[in-house]
């Protein structure tokens, strides 16, 4: 298991690498110029060349990156063009954002997914399995720009029961930023009534993200599960007299989990990545937002190191699901 983890860590070197330079070939061909956005489009020719100048975008393409590269190296991830705040303090302001909302979303994606895609397996070819199947593929192909807005028209307009936006009532509570997880510095600071608040921002942004996470889950789910029930150990189980219960659960679910876990770690890695629509429709001001005002201000080392944190997490997320597998499945053995 250790050298199988250490070799895991080894292959992050090359792709994160080639993944720099893969963002910094992709943002210079962008078009805009971050000079013009910094000043604003009646800046005179020379204003722009000198604001050019200054953040070294007139040294040739090679050289900027090698200087990325020497300052990646020694852990300087870069300064941001437009507020001159350290990457690296706006990524660790704003990622805890993201982190709650996707949590949020991936737990009520799991929580609802798997058990329906164990009974639409179940009930496989009944009516059960049909709705479930009708269910599934309407939220796989709502967008979630759609599904966000009509969330809010519906729970925050028309039935005025959840809040439409950011993630607490400001005017009503002050809660010191600890860790900028809303709902943890909540109850660090003994606020109830706050963090009963930070739930509610969270309830609708989380069922729009975790929408065509919790489809996805379902059928494959259900796709495994039908897999499992044909295995001789089932049937041995079922012929024992075994409560189904205990069948579900130990012979069932245990071996149906593998491809489900990788599903769901791949659907964590993608949500961590910034939910951009969702957090721009709900406010959420997380690092996907971040991302995207940077990306229309081409604020390249916003861009280029926050991607990167990002592709990084990505990797040790799969990684651990990769681990857990050994867990899940004794059969599996890392060599």
């Amino acid at each position: 298991m250790g050298k199988f983890i250490l070799r895991r860590l080894l292959l992050l070197i090359p792709i994160l690498l080639g993944l720099t330079l893969l963002i910094f070939v992709f943002i210079h061909l962008l078009p805009g110029d971050p000079a013009i956005a910094i000043l604003g489009d009646r800046a005179s020719p020379e204003n722009v060349e000198r604001v050019r100048e200054a953040l070294g975008l007139n040294e040739p393409l090679y050289q900027q990156y090698l200087d990325y590269m020497g300052g990646l190296l020694q852990g300087d991830l870069g300064r941001s063009f437009i507020t001159n705040r350290d990457v690296v303090d706006d990524f660790l302001q704003r990622f805890p954002a993201t982190i709650e909302l996707s949590l949020s979303a991936i737990i009520f994606a799991i929580v609802l997914g798997i058990p329906l895609g164990l009974v639409t397996a179940k009930q496989r070819g009944r009516w059960g399995d049909q709705v479930g199947t009708v269910a599934s593929l309407i939220g796989i192909s709502i967008p979630i720009f759609f599904l966000g807005l009509m969330l809010k028209w519906l729970f925050a307009i028309q039935w005025p029961i959840l809040p439409d936006s950011g993630r607490i009532d400001l005017i009503e509570y002050y809660i010191p930023r600890v860790t900028n997880f809303m709902t943890i510095d909540a109850i660090l600071a003994g606020e109830w009534g706050g963090f009963v608040d930070a739930v509610r921002h969270l309830i609708l942004p989380a069922v729009a993200l975790g929408t065509i996470p919790l489809a996805i889950i379902m059928r494959i789910t259900r796709a495994s599960v039908i897999d499992v029930l044909n295995e001789d150990y089932v049937r041995t189980a079922n012929a024992k007299g075994l409560p189904s219960g205990i069948v579900d659960s130990r012979h069932i679910l245990r071996n149906a989990l593998l491809p489900v876990v990788t599903v769901i770690g791949l659907q964590t890695g993608l949500l961590l990545g910034g939910a951009i629509l969702t957090e721009t429709i709900f406010g959420w001001g997380g690092v996907g937002t971040w991302i995207y005002d940077a990306v229309t201000t081409r604020d390249y080392a916003v861009i280029q190191s926050g991607v990167l944190m990002l592709a990084l997490i990505f990797v040790l997320v799969n990684l651990l699901v990769d681990v857990s597998y050994g867990f899940l499945n004794p059969r599996i053995r890392y060599s």
